[in-house]
Parts: structure tokens; C-alpha cells; sequence
């Protein structure tokens, strides 16, 4: 990829471009969705400079560029790139804020927030008091794209999927499971996000 396309993507804020590209037997998108890229393991990179995994160059494109949904238009927008371990009320509230424009605004069919799993299930309850009229779908990762073995092209492919199949509402969207936000819980020992009702 040239550098043009990676450095209009890293602009915080600014929409970073549409997924999937023109293919030659001209499939035309049936469902738009909208994408919040805020950071999280999903993203981090090796940075040399710095000896460990960092938000420094997120990796979100490098996750889209190798999933295949040629009838799903993505439309990427970065608010932020940061760790959900150091994310502060404000920066929370600027996703919960987005998240409920963008789905009262409309020409879009879903949203998917791309997120950090420490944070994500409290920023997903938040959206979902806002009483969304189409499908919110959180998801992240445990382990980052760019490292072997990682969930975060497997937990993105879900989270497309269940945009698609979810009603009006926000979910959590990860390892095979679709959760209601209301219900969902990081399980630290299993790795994992589970069920419970919370009271």
C-alpha cells in the first residue's frame, strides 16, 4: 500500500476510507456499515524503536485488507488510538457520543467500534442506554492482529456478520458469541467475554 492511503487512515477524527475495493466482476454492496476505529490490542504493532507492542502505527487496514465481503461497504472512521486501560471519561464519552450520531444520522444499515477489551463492555452499556435503531456490534481482541495466533480477523469476520443478522441494539461480538451489552463481561481468567446478568 502507499504511504498516502496509511497516513489519510492515522487521522484521528476523519473518515479513513471505504472497504471493499472495486473487484472486476463488479459486485455491488448490498449493506453499509459504518466502523469506529478507537484503538485496542486488535491494533498494536511492534514498534523497534520502542521494544513492544504499541498503538503507535494501529493495524486496523492490515485486518481489513484480508477479509473477503465484497457485498459489505465499510465506511472506516479513526476517533482515537489508544490502550482502553488509559482511556479517560472524556475520550469515552466521545465514543459513546459518535456511536449515537452515527446511528441517528442513518445511511448506514450497522455500526461496528473496533475497542479495547478492558473498557469495552462498560463503553458498550453506555451506547446502549442511547437506545440505538440499528445494530451496534463491539468487538476487539485478546491477542494483537500482527502477533501469531491472534482472534482479531476471526472476532472482525463475526462482528461484520452479526451487523448483518442482529436486530436494533448493541452486542458484544467476539470468539463465536454475540452478547447483549447489557450482559456482557470480560472473563479475565478464560480470556474471553461471557454471559451474566448483571444486577
Amino acid at each position: 500500500m502507499g504511504t498516502d492511503k496509511h497516513e489519510a487512515k492515522v487521522n484521528a477524527g476523519h473518515d479513513t476510507g471505504s472497504w471493499p475495493a472495486a473487484r472486476s466482476n463488479d459486485v455491488v454492496p448490498d449493506y453499509r456499515i459504518k466502523l469506529l476505529a478507537t484503538g485496542g490490542t486488535i491494533e498494536k504493532t511492534y514498534d523497534p524503536a520502542a521494544g513492544a507492542l504499541s498503538l503507535s502505527n494501529p493495524g486496523l487496514d492490515a485486518v481489513l485488507d484480508a477479509l473477503d465481503h465484497p457485498t459489505t461497504e465499510l465506511d472506516v472512521e479513526r476517533l482515537m488510538a489508544i490502550d482502553s486501560l488509559d482511556m479517560c471519561a472524556d475520550e469515552q464519552r466521545r465514543i459513546v457520543d459518535t456511536a449515537a450520531e452515527c446511528a441517528k444520522a442513518g445511511g448506514r444499515d450497522a455500526l461496528i467500534v473496533t475497542h479495547g477489551t478492558d473498557r469495552l463492555a462498560p463503553t458498550a452499556r453506555l451506547v446502549a442506554e442511547q437506545e440505538p435503531a440499528m445494530p451496534v456490534v463491539f468487538t476487539g481482541a485478546m491477542i494483537p492482529a500482527a502477533c501469531a495466533d491472534s482472534d482479531a480477523h476471526a472476532n472482525l469476520a463475526q462482528a461484520l456478520l452479526a451487523a448483518r443478522l442482529l436486530p436494533p441494539g448493541v452486542f458484544v461480538a467476539f470468539h463465536g458469541r454475540a452478547i447483549a451489552a447489557e450482559r456482557a463481561v470480560k472473563d479475565y481468567a478464560a480470556g474471553t467475554f461471557i454471559e451474566c446478568i448483571l444486577s
